[in-house]
């Protein structure tokens, strides 16, 4: 049996694909790391605004206490074939004290807002610093479409 592999796209369209992923996917992996436990890892709804990612978690959650201790996170959206990585550093906004804007948007995208529950939830932003992309081993090389926060031409 033979299998071909996926065609090298340019950078401007893989930059554009992530994007457009970025925009209509609804889940994303976080990633995080507490100094003494590790790794940690949660799929948590996402909403990309145009330049950051902003995900909601509770405010006791493993995921809330170790962004607040060691902010570095990785993100990934659920696809081995078409791979997207993000990497930044995790900006920690209590439900009372995100910006409105960011808290409506998410509420209109997911049916449910945090700020009206009864316990309290902590809104995550994460601007990329690092972004990487890749559909199979054609596209490896070539594959950070981001770095130091500047996209690639």
């Amino acid at each position: 049996m033979q299998t071909t592999e996926p065609a090298r796209r340019p950078t401007a369209e893989r930059k554009r694909d992530a994007l457009a992923r970025l925009t209509t996917e609804r889940d994303i992996w976080l990633s995080t790391a507490h100094p003494d436990h590790g790794p940690h890892q949660v799929p948590l709804w996402f909403l990309w605004d145009g330049r950051a990612v902003w995900m909601c978690t509770s405010a006791t959650s493993a995921t809330a206490r170790n962004v607040r201790a060691e902010p570095r996170v990785r993100l990934a959206l659920p696809d081995t074939l078409d791979v997207l990585l993000l990497q930044g550093e995790a900006e920690c906004f209590p439900d009372q004290d995100v910006p409105a804007e960011s808290a409506d948007a998410f509420a209109a995208t997911f049916g449910w807002d945090p700020r009206a529950e009864e316990n309290a939830f902590l809104y995550i932003r994460v601007t990329p610093k690092t972004v990487r992309a890749w559909r199979g081993a054609p596209e490896l090389r070539g594959r950070v479409l981001m770095r130091d926060g500047t996209w690639q031409e």
